[in-house]
């Protein structure tokens, strides 16, 4: 009732100010309206990963719990834990990154959405983006204490730190005082690790205590057009920065990586989930995006599909056992990042011409 009322006064100065022959101002063009979209695909699809991430972090914290009762069952005298619990260890730290493992894609195939929504995108920093303290502008706004007392300022985002704890690529998550032998082989393999209970069993109770938090922010969320054509502009042309950790990572450096995270998954894992749960946002707004224009919404579709399945391939090509070069890398990374960006600059200029502003 209040817009047909401002028209109408709007109407009416026009009149009021025209004079004798003079003819009025020719009206401004008005943007295509939005199309009435269902976006509760989106909001579906965010609920299902936030609740698998919620069940899969309490677990890990379950199963924490249990290794730090192992741990004080010995006083923490980890050479006593190995001689008298070898296999339980070797058992439970297997367990542990198992329950990492299926974590991962909960939270990557969601992150699409989760970090490019403004409302949620505070929880991709702690989840699984943020730094340490090291980096103030980027690093998270936690700290970790355990129940021996110790305080870990700003540590850094909370799958990196179980990973580095359960994989034993960084030291001070790490027991003091004894080699990782599990299998008791005589040699410490790659993925053998004996994590320090007292930060384990404080970092996974915190993660899954800001999964839940983040399930629950996800069910009172209200997808809105604003929100899902600005997760597709924020997080489509992120392809250059995951190529260049793939790169970096043991996946193509093989043992001269230095990098203590992504040892677990490949980042190509990532990068497909990621864009999955990206293909899913176009699709809701693809009848918006129409009414710019039929033909470039149904191109803009294609091409980002055809991203996607480009990542899914290289994926399942390093799945089945290919390995890539850095200078491979180096040009699939650009390759994806020139095809991401094309995409995110037609889906910012369909924003545009339908009035929808973007928080970028």
């Amino acid at each position: 009732m209040r817009a047909h009322l401002v028209a109408a006064c709007a109407a009416l100065i026009v009149i009021a100010g025209c004079g004798g022959d003079e003819e009025p101002e020719p009206a401004a063009p008005q943007a295509p309206a939005a199309a009435q979209t269902d976006l509760g695909p989106i909001k579906d699809y965010l609920l299902d990963h936030s609740s698998r991430l919620q069940a899969d972090t309490a677990k890990l914290s379950s199963q924490a719990d249990e290794y730090y009762a192992l741990a004080k069952s010995v006083d923490f005298d980890y050479g006593k834990l190995l001689s008298a619990h070898r296999d339980e260890v070797a058992t439970l730290v297997a367990d542990m990154q198992q329950t990492y493992i299926d974590a991962n894609p909960a939270y990557e195939e969601m992150e699409g959405v989760v970090a490019g929504v403004p409302s949620l995108a505070d929880f991709d920093v702690i989840i699984d983006a943020g730094s340490d303290k090291s980096d103030p502008e980027n690093a998270v706004p936690f700290s970790i204490k355990t129940p021996a007392g110790k305080t870990f300022e700003q540590p850094g985002n909370f799958f990196g730190l179980i990973e580095t704890s359960l994989w034993g690529t960084e030291p001070k998550y790490a027991a003091k005082g004894v080699e990782p032998d599990l299998n008791d082989n005589g040699k410490v393999e790659f993925g053998e690790a004996v994590p320090d209970a007292d930060f384990l069993v404080a970092a996974a109770k915190d993660f899954a205590t800001n999964a839940k938090e983040l399930d629950e922010a996800a069910n009172a969320w209200e997808p809105n057009q604003q929100d899902a054509f600005t997760a597709l502009v924020v997080m489509t042309p992120t392809m250059s920065e995951y190529f260049e950790s793939w790169k970096n990572s043991r996946f193509v450096a093989g043992a001269k990586s230095d990098q203590s995270t992504f040892v677990a998954a490949s980042r190509l894992q990532d990068i497909a989930g990621i864009l999955n749960g990206l293909v899913l946002v176009y699709d809701s707004v693809e009848p918006s995006v129409s009414k710019a224009s039929a033909q470039q919404a149904k191109q803009t579709g294609s091409d980002l599909k055809n991203l996607h399945e480009f990542a899914v391939e290289l994926r399942d090509k390093e799945a089945a056992g290919k390995k890539f070069t850095a200078e491979q890398a180096d040009t699939l990374g650009s390759d994806a990042q020139d095809r991401a960006e094309a995409i995110a600059g037609q889906i910012s200029q369909a924003a545009g011409e339908l009035g929808i502003k973007l928080e970028t």
